[in-house]
């Protein structure tokens, strides 16, 4: 077991396209989606016990311990591979929850990662990942740290280096919810399948769009706003909007012209986790200690 504190940061993602090509008899959705990592986000500060204690601070407000997905990648981990350690995890919450930047999902995946370091069970990355996706459909792609093209219901991933842009990300003052979106009859659920390099290729589109601005009018506004500038569109199911420049000083200029009070940051995409980045670090310390 690795004692030192260690820090650990829980990135944001983007869906920077998203299709729905069908729906099965379950229910659940085949869709086509790239996801790219941002350089902002959540960061997790963890220490290894000897307690076999999982302990989670600040309390997060309506969100028992157990029902946290912090608390239960960190049990998961610790059931799958029979590891008595514990864990002290500090969470420095910023990504808006419920904005469809994968707040939750990152945390999960981040301490699975870290955990797995920290504890030194070593489990490969590929079963990490098949860890995560009990937790949550996005929870793989962070573990796995690349950007990558999904497929069927997101689980199958193909990883991808879509281009490194700059992004406003803005968070209207609304909650949306994801079954809300999915269920609503007049969501498009018959997008063609294409190959990834017509996608990319392709003038990017968000198939859930449509939907939301409709339903909730915040969204509806702040896109139209943000369209005067760059293309922009919505990200996953959640009302996070977002709009792509070339360099950071355009995407600036934009952010400064929003008001202070509306929830906005500027990022650049990433296809290398800064998880991940992080991890590699951590482990080039120990090789130097050894």
């Amino acid at each position: 077991m690795i004692t030192r504190k260690t820090t650990w940061p829980s990135p944001a993602k983007l869906n920077l396209f998203l299709y729905i090509t069908g729906q099965r008899p379950n229910g659940y959705h085949d869709l086509q989606t790239l996801f790219q990592f941002l350089d902002y986000g959540d960061e997790l500060t963890i220490e290894a016990t000897q307690d076999g204690e999982i302990r989670l601070t600040p309390d997060i407000p309506g969100v028992a311990l157990h029902d946290n997905l912090i608390w239960k990648a960190a049990q998961a981990l610790k059931d799958y591979t029979g590891c008595q350690y514990g864990a002290h995890i500090e969470l420095q919450k910023i990504l808006p929850m419920g904005g469809g930047i994968g707040g939750g999902s990152s945390n999960a995946a981040s301490v699975l990662v870290a955990l797995n370091y920290l504890w030194q069970t070593d489990v490969p990355v590929g079963e990490l990942a098949e860890l995560g996706l009990k937790l949550g459909a996005d929870v793989p792609v962070f573990v796995r740290g690349s950007a990558a093209f999904a497929e069927g219901v997101g689980e199958r991933l193909e990883p991808t280096e879509p281009q490194e842009k700059w992004y406003l990300v803005v968070k209207p003052s609304v909650s949306i919810s994801t079954v809300d979106i999915f269920t609503h009859p007049n969501l498009t659920r018959n997008t063609p399948k294409r190959a990834l390099t017509t996608l990319l290729d392709s003038p990017y589109e968000n198939d859930c769009e449509k939907i939301v601005r409709m339903l909730y009018p915040e969204v509806d506004k702040q896109l139209s706003w943000l369209l005067q500038y760059a293309p922009s569109r919505l990200t996953g199911t959640g009302s996070c909007v977002f709009a792509e420049f070339s360099t950071q000083d355009d995407a600036l200029s934009v952010l400064h012209k929003l008001p202070d009070s509306t929830s906005a940051f500027v990022a650049k995409g990433k296809n290398t986790s800064p998880l991940h980045e992080t991890l590699t670090n951590y482990r080039l310390v120990d090789q130097k200690s050894i």
